[in-house]
């Protein structure tokens, strides 16, 4: 046992003072005489701690963090804040690579989504957890990187070009926030490979956030893409405008159309029609609840088609589940427009959206105009979600007789369709309608 060197009975210690070694700092163990021990001054447990406190402060400035301190796992959401099941999952296996690369840094780890998605929590919570275990750790957002190499030319800087410079490029693990943000000009890409390609052949671990890997300079981007020492984590993939609009409408268009403000009487419609509209509510609530195989509704402009499937869309984002929802002539022009250099989404990115949506709903299926290039582009999303069963909904203007046979064909299959004729008539029509033009070739049935 080590006690203080000035006689405990006789020193009095203020309410601030360590009670071990009465604010000396250092205490001598308290051995027999002879012992090794015997004489030696060590440093008391508040001066360790004191010690300890220093080099952990000089750590944190060193890193960079500054406010960012706050940010670490414990107030990082494992799942992310999207609602799509898909960008949970993709941000929860995220998290537990960060958290184990956080534990054991080898190699690189590229953080990539939109903004907003959560890369910068992630990294900056690997950063505070290696400053928590002693280790130092580097964390700089990119623009900020190269704003200070360049006050470094000015008489004034209070650091050397080479000092900075040198620090990045050899920080025992380095944190680069925003990657592909910054101005992208000659001189700004070359600095950033020569610090990512010195890491690169040094093997340094290294964490980079970037928004796409797209955007960067192939050099960079083939670095970052190196499967021997980097890793690739996307935590988000973008929700594409399309996603926010039924066809041209605003958003506002769709939050109206709900099961509780759709009239089950028509307008002057018969019993018949009355009760295909009744049948055609019921069936669309029970989709709601539990989508499952495909819901197709036929009938005439106005009916009522779109505003149930609508309604199924409401109460899914209500729900916080993934929809989409898009008229189909809509659907084909967004399609052609991927063509276009001015373009912001590649048409990839748009019929992987389309054709693996969780929930997809196509209104207006047969008003597209029918070339053989818009037949074969909707044939290949059915046909794909025809073999994976997902869910879908389709609204058909008029007859499944009018649809290209691929398609109808799998509309119509009883062992996953649904089908629901509605024989009401145009709810905006204040006439009733002639005959001929009554879905009287579909009886209301179940197709199972």
């Amino acid at each position: 046992m080590a006690t203080s060197s000035k006689d405990k009975d006789t020193e009095e210690t203020s309410d601030n003072e360590c009670p071990l070694c009465k604010g000396k700092g250092w205490l001598r163990h308290d051995v027999p005489f002879g012992h090794p021990d015997f004489g030696k001054v060590v440093p008391c447990q508040c001066t360790a701690k004191e010690f300890e406190q220093e080099r952990l402060t000089r750590l944190e400035r060193y890193s960079n963090l500054g406010p960012l301190t706050r940010l670490t796992f414990d107030n990082l959401l494992p799942r992310g804040r999207s609602s799509d099941p898909q960008n949970q999952e993709r941000f929860a296996q995220c998290y537990q690579i960060a958290r184990a690369f956080a534990e054991n840094p080898k190699g690189w780890l590229v953080l990539s989504g939109p903004s907003g998605c959560g890369k910068t929590h992630m990294a900056a919570a690997i950063a505070n957890y290696r400053l928590k275990e002693g280790y130092p750790v580097f964390f700089v957002i990119v623009p900020d990187l190269l704003d200070h190499l360049r006050t470094t030319f000015s008489p004034s800087s209070d650091v050397a070009y080479d000092e900075l410079f040198e620090r990045v490029r050899n920080a025992p693990l380095l944190v680069l926030d925003d990657l592909g943000t910054q101005s992208s000009t000659p001189w700004a890409e070359e600095k950033l490979f020569q610090i990512l390609n010195h890491r690169f052949n040094g093997e340094l671990p290294t964490v980079v956030t970037v928004n796409s890997l797209k955007q960067l300079d192939e050099r960079l981007a083939a670095r970052l893409q190196e499967p021997a020492l980097a890793r690739q984590c996307e935590l988000e993939r973008p929700q594409l405008p399309l996603f926010q609009q039924i066809g041209g409408l605003a958003l506002e268009f769709l939050a109206d159309k709900t099961f509780e403000t759709f009239d089950a009487r028509g307008m002057n419609a018969d019993e018949k029609g009355r009760e295909s509209l009744q049948m055609a509510l019921r069936e669309a609530r029970q989709f709601a609840e539990s989508p499952k195989d495909w819901l197709v509704f036929l009938g005439v402009h106005g009916c009522g088609k779109t505003h149930l499937a609508a309604a199924i869309a409401n109460h899914q984002l209500r729900a916080g589940r993934p929809v989409f929802f898009v008229v189909v002539p809509d659907l084909l022009d967004h399609l052609r427009s991927t063509f276009s250099p001015e373009s912001k989404v590649t048409y990839d990115e748009v019929f992987e959206k389309v054709k693996t949506s969780p929930l997809l709903i196509l209104d207006d299926l047969g008003t597209e105009s029918s070339t053989p290039w818009a037949q074969e582009k909707l044939y290949q999303i059915l046909n794909y979600r025809y073999n994976s069963r997902l869910p879908t909904v389709t609204t058909v203007a008029g007859f499944l007789e009018g649809i290209e046979g691929r398609l109808s064909s799998r509309l119509m299959d009883p062992k996953l369709s649904n089908v629901i004729p509605i024989s009401a008539p145009d709810y905006r029509s204040q006439t009733k309608p002639a005959e001929d033009s009554k879905p009287s070739r579909n009886k209301p049935r179940r197709w199972r």
